[in-house]
């Protein structure tokens, strides 16, 4: 039986996400912009599954509006809001999802608008002070990962939302990574990403939530729905599905991040006490519950996971969204690891729901590597 330990790249749906979602694909199947019973209960539906998103992330249920995923969240929130701006300065990160930094290159090609990518420290961290030095008058975002896809470091939100505010600067947190594991409210983040799929709802789902008083420039004109910051015709389904996952996750987050955050120590000391010469990647204490990731100089990753798969794990080398590319990591790059050593890099990132010890993964691992390793 094969283990999937890919987690940060999708998730199964949730059993109870398709029971709340599947009225709404069949019996509930009306156009919530319709004025007539049948779209009513559509639209009754979807006001309803945003004021539960609102909930979660503590904003006001008109700022939240649904979408296809992340890389859609991503691209509106930055987009959407240094358009919205008459300012022409965007920071951000060398270690952001390709979907912020694609967003950023298209805004300084085709707008005129500076990019500058602010320091992180070699475990992924961007301190507060090195975001205020970045930081200018005419910057009109900074748009910042909450927790690192690749390695799973967790930044200061609400530290790095207050040295933003000292400069009357909004803040987008990218929390695709974060939600279910860290808390979405109290972040003082001004918008914030969320993916469907990361977190038991279907693929296809997202949420951007940008508190009212920002101006925005929408990306798709047409019906002016979403208060016309997303025309098109609702998902209902999708949206009642990601708000039954988001409160799911945030009922259980506190009591799952502290099991699985005990089984992850315990599988990264054994890797480290099996495999000579492996490093963990991040930050070592500051990082997702369930990531754990690693690089293993000699060896090459994509071949240590064809081993892994072998012996039944299946896990990856980082963004699935890269995936398949022989090129080394602009994340692990950016922390300050040489070239070769991250082209060896390996990510498990753990379910939630996770009991069992992770011992026998570990010991595949050194298995994996050692069998790679020795044909080097």
């Amino acid at each position: 039986m094969t283990l999937y330990l890919d987690n940060a790249a999708t998730t199964p749906v949730r059993p109870e996400v398709l029971e709340a979602m599947a009225p709404y694909l069949t019996r509930f199947f009306g156009n919530p912009s319709s004025h007539h019973e049948v779209g009513e209960v559509a639209a009754s539906a979807l006001d309803d599954a945003r004021g539960r998103v609102a909930a979660v992330l503590g904003m006001r249920a008109g700022d939240v509006m649904f979408t296809s995923g992340g890389t859609e969240s991503n691209n509106a929130a930055i987009k959407g809001i240094v358009l919205g701006s008459a300012k022409k300065h965007l920071v951000t990160t060398g270690i952001e999802h390709e979907s912020v930094l694609a967003s950023a290159d298209y805004l300084a090609r085709l707008h005129g608008v500076e990019v500058v990518h602010a320091p992180v420290d070699g475990t992924g961290t961007l301190t507060p002070a090195a975001l205020a030095d970045a930081l200018r008058d005419d910057t009109a975002l900074v748009s910042i990962g909450y927790a690192n896809n690749e390695v799973g470091t967790i930044q200061d939100a609400a530290a790095l939302a207050a040295a933003a505010h000292a400069r009357g600067v909004p803040l987008h947190l990218d929390a695709v990574q974060a939600a279910g594991w860290l808390p979405l409210s109290g972040t003082g983040a001004d918008a914030v990403t969320v993916a469907g799929h990361k977190i038991g709802a279907p693929k296809g789902t997202g949420i951007l939530a940008v508190r009212g008083r920002l101006p925005f420039e929408p990306l798709l004109h047409g019906g002016g729905q979403e208060r016309g910051r997303r025309s098109g015709t609702p998902d209902v389904a999708g949206a009642v599905a990601i708000a039954r996952a988001l409160e799911l996750a945030e009922a259980e987050r506190a009591e799952e991040a502290a099991r699985v955050s005990a089984i992850r120590d315990a599988f990264i000391a054994r890797i480290l006490a099996l495999v000579p010469g492996a490093r963990v990647t991040g930050h070592p204490e500051h990082r997702l519950p369930g990531t754990a990731s690693f690089v293993f100089p000699g060896t090459n990753g994509e071949t240590v996971l064809l081993e892994l798969e072998r012996r039944g794990v299946v896990s990856s080398s980082g963004s699935a969204c890269a995936a398949g590319s022989d090129e080394a990591s602009h994340v692990l790059l950016a922390l300050g690891i040489a070239h070769d050593d991250a082209r060896t890099a390996v990510r498990f990132t753990l379910p939630h729901g996770l009991t069992a010890s992770l011992e026998p993964v570990a010991d595949a691992v050194a298995a994996a590597v050692s069998a790679v390793g020795s044909r080097g």
